[in-house]
């Protein structure tokens, strides 16, 4: 059924086409509609007035797009898991990870900074990919994000599998040119092709260096760990232009050092931050499709990130959350604070750049009001 048709349906709904400066509510005629003032940084919906819980459900509670008149970051679910080797159910990330988000508070004391108030941040909702045809589904993502970019936006992904980074970088390395790609993970998708298939969410940076997408002497892998199928992965991958730093390496040089190479590494230039969530240990991340042993604490993946302020971060992903395998929300809690962490870079980052500011907190009322 089309949306004129669900409002044709109910006569108690709202008819025509929604005004994008007030709160439409299709439910219940009885509530209050309140306006949004699209001149003024719109964030989270106040906990203290509504139960997390409550009302519809975006990340971090943030405004929908529409509900702003332009956003500085824009997330965006992309509900696509046909190129996975194993188990599937990553196209279920997104709302997994929104789910998760409810507890998200506006200030971020590791990095004394309201991520919410220093830049506009909005939802744009999940976009339709075909499951049967993955070229075609790389050519809508690819389309949705170089939409959303055109008014400057940054966009954060929430995948989905990690097939999705490659028409991402096709995207930014239009603009940008080649770039480097940080890219936390078990293991290296850099392989050539599964079964003959070259796009799968094992081969998205071999595809992505072969096009000339990468920026060969800046990019890196962070936490790669267990069996491969022979030494020539690795051989590859270094041609291939990554620095490879693995999960052990954090037991040997603590986090501190590890970001001093990963600065270094990525410094110079645009930054793209892949992050799969398989990175971490099963034991913080068990809802995943391909779970490996041995992996990072969340704390390290938090503390990492963390370091990407002053980098020219120009986009992220979230990917491979599977929520079939989660328990407890464990691994969607741990996905929802890595976006918060590189949302916080973001905004870090905006405001210190040339012409703008923080704005200070930004709460919103909730989006329906009970009389």
């Amino acid at each position: 059924m089309s949306t004129d048709d669900t409002r044709a349906h109910d006569a108690t709904r709202i008819q025509g086409p929604i005004d994008a400066t007030r709160i439409q509510n299709p439910v219940d005629a009885t509530r209050i509609q309140g306006p949004i003032d699209a001149t003024r940084i719109q964030g989270p919906v106040d906990a203290t007035r509504i139960p997390r819980y409550a009302e519809p459900s975006t990340f971090a509670r943030l405004p929908r797009l529409d509900e702003v008149s332009r956003a500085d970051v824009t997330v965006m679910g992309v509900p696509f898991d046909s190129g996975v080797s194993y188990r599937p159910g990553a196209r279920f990330g997104p709302g997994h990870i929104r789910a998760s988000s409810k507890l998200l508070r506006p200030y971020n004391p590791a990095l004394d900074v309201h991520p919410f108030a220093a830049q506009q941040v909005a939802d744009f909702g999940d976009i339709g990919v075909n499951p049967f045809d993955i070229q075609e589904a790389l050519a809508t993502v690819d389309g949705a994000v170089t939409d959303l970019r055109k008014d400057g936006s940054t966009v954060l992904t929430l995948g989905g599998d990690h097939t999705i980074a490659l028409p991402i970088l096709r995207s930014l390395a239009r603009d940008h040119g080649p770039i480097a790609v940080l890219h936390f993970d078990a293991h290296l998708d850099t392989w050539d092709t599964y079964f003959g298939a070259p796009y799968t969410h094992g081969t998205p940076f071999r595809r992505a260096s072969e096009e000339g997408l990468i920026d060969l002497e800046r990019s890196q892998h962070i936490g790669i760990r267990g069996p491969l199928y022979s030494k020539k992965d690795l051989e590859d991958d270094a041609v291939l232009g990554f620095q490879v730093i693995r999960s052990d390496d954090y037991e040997v040089d603590g986090v501190a050092s590890i970001v001093e190479r990963m600065r270094r590494r990525l410094d110079g230039g645009p930054v793209y931050v892949s992050v799969d969530i398989d990175v971490l240990d099963p034991a913080h991340a068990p809802g995943t499709g391909t779970p490996e042993a041995g992996g990072m604490t969340s704390r390290e993946l938090l503390n990492t990130l963390r370091g990407l302020v002053g980098l020219n971060v120009v986009g992220a992903d979230i990917v491979e959350v599977a929520p079939a395998y989660d328990h407890a929300e464990i691994t969607g809690i741990a996905a929802a604070h890595v976006a918060y962490e590189l949302l916080s870079v973001l905004a870090i980052n905006a405001s210190t750049a040339p012409g703008r500011a923080a704005r200070g907190e930004a709460l919103r009322q909730a989006a329906f009001v009970t009389k």
